[in-house]
């Protein structure tokens, strides 16, 4: 099981989840998208591509880009496909 954290607040839990470059990837029907915020904020990847972020949002409270994903990951990503990971202070427990 594993499961983020932030501001007390259980962001995503689930048993199934892609560790990948010892990042847990949730796959996004086990996150709260309730927390979730759009963000501009994009990066690029090598191996993996473009990835998006989300701001996490509790009690009023933000985390700037705290939750990324790969929309349309590289063939070598597939696995993260619809799936969300999680930093910047979220805690990752598995």
């Amino acid at each position: 099981m594993a499961r983020a954290v932030w501001n007390g607040q259980v962001i995503a839990e689930s048993d199934r989840f892609e560790l990948v470059e010892g990042n847990v990837y949730f796959p996004r029907a086990a996150v709260n998208a309730e927390y979730l915020r759009p963000s501009a904020r994009s990066t690029v990847c090598p191996w993996k591509g473009t990835a998006s972020y989300h701001d996490v949002v509790v009690d009023g409270q933000v985390n700037a880009g705290a939750a990324w994903f790969y929309a349309d990951p590289k063939p070598a990503a597939a696995n993260i496909r619809d799936h969300i990971a999680f930093w910047q202070g979220v805690e990752v427990e598995r």
